[in-house]
């Protein structure tokens, strides 16, 4: 009897270690925590950029308090060499003039603190999203309140410039009270740095850009049109680069875009609500992530609080396989970390994070552990603390 104890005790000490060493062999280098910069709107409580460890071998999250002080850093962006941190922000009063500015801050790697390098005007006003390019040289930006977009060089140093490019969206939408006029929600660039995609809430259209890398200009290429009314708010590409997926706010919808990366051309190909089938309450749809495998698309229900999941098909095409509830109010923003094992979503009117780690068999998220308090939070960015 004893003989046989020691004997299943061993297989399970096996089991636990080939486990561990498959998981370790998957990503050698991926570090075990990183810091998570969670910024938001400074009308209330919060003061900036406030910093967190996050440990992505059990999901929990320590705060290490206020990174930087700064006015209404409502999303972030990360530079590629992990060195400087970008966000957008505004002056004025909140029923004012929202003048907006875009600041860049160098990252201290050993206190997670930040310090401003210098501001620029982010060519418009309410700006709302950022995207850095792939080599690290220009920040694209979208003003939502003014319905234009802007491109930004950024120095060795890290600092930034005044705006090379800025193309003024024009025209408007059914919803008088949302679509007056353009409202550019957000400004992203395709994998080949070729291409650049505004999504524009105020006149359902996705605007298309040529990006020219090296002088950081852009050149008018064409847009989508997408369903009268709904709103596109974010778009994300997948992995190889095939299909590209706007979530629309206003009529809560995830739509399907084929991409030609040689044309830069989108066709689209399938449309889905992102909220459950009969729902009839208020919501809108908030963020968008693909995840690295490509097997997964994430949308965000504000309202219905919740993240609804979808499996795709080789054909781009989506089918829905659950909601979860989001675990606070009005998620504005989720991101997932680099390996797809987890999901930080931010909670703008519950003031809190939580975390889900994301089964790889059927890429429904599972909360883990309860909510971090942060006052307002909007947006979450990571930085492997092994980057230095």
């Amino acid at each position: 009897m004893l003989l046989l104890r020691y004997l299943l005790w061993a297989i399970i000490l096996c089991s636990t270690a080939g486990v561990s060493a498959a998981r370790a062999a998957e990503n050698p280098n991926h570090p075990s925590s990183s810091i998570a910069y969670v910024g938001g709107y400074t009308d209330g409580e919060s003061k900036g950029i406030y910093a967190f460890r996050f440990n992505s071998q059990t999901g929990g999250m320590v705060p290490l308090g206020l990174a930087v002080k700064t006015p209404n850093p409502s999303f972030l962006a990360l530079h590629p060499s992990g060195k400087y941190l970008y966000a957008v922000g505004y002056t004025g009063p909140g029923t004012g003039p929202r003048i907006g500015i875009i600041s860049a801050f160098a990252v201290d790697p050993a206190s997670s603190k930040l310090t401003l390098i210098n501001q620029q005007s982010s060519g418009g006003g309410g700006p709302v999203r950022i995207t850095i390019d792939n080599a690290g040289t220009h920040v694209l930006v979208a003003n939502y309140g003014t319905g234009n977009v802007s491109v930004l060089p950024v120095e060795a140093d890290g600092r930034l410039d005044s705006a090379t490019a800025l193309e003024q969206h024009t025209g408007w939408g059914p919803n008088e009270s949302r679509q007056a006029g353009p409202h550019a929600h957000s400004f992203v660039l395709d994998a080949a740095n070729r291409f650049a995609f505004a999504c524009d809430l105020g006149i359902d259209k996705v605007m298309i850009y040529k990006f020219d890398a090296a002088g950081g200009t852009l050149a008018r290429h064409g847009s989508v049109g997408l369903a009268p009314g709904s709103g596109p708010r974010h778009l994300a590409f997948s992995p190889d680069g095939n299909f590209a997926y706007v979530v629309s706010e206003m009529l809560s919808t995830l739509t399907v875009l084929g991409y030609n990366p040689a044309a830069g051309k989108l066709t689209e190909i399938q449309t889905l609500s992102t909220l459950p089938p009969g729902w009839k309450g208020t919501s809108k749809a908030a963020e968008v992530h693909v995840h690295p495998s490509g097997k997964f698309v994430y949308a965000s229900n504000r309202g219905d609080d919740s993240i609804a999941t979808y499996r795709t098909a080789p054909d781009g095409k989506l089918s829905l396989i659950g909601l979860t509830p989001c675990g606070g109010k009005t998620p504005r923003f989720f991101t997932l970390d680099s390996t797809g094992a987890w999901l930080l979503c931010a909670h703008q009117d519950s003031g809190t994070v939580t975390v889900f780690q994301i089964d790889q068999k059927t890429g429904l998220p599972k909360q883990v552990g309860g909510p971090v308090k942060v006052a307002s939070p909007t947006c979450i960015v990571l930085r492997p603390e092994a980057a230095q």
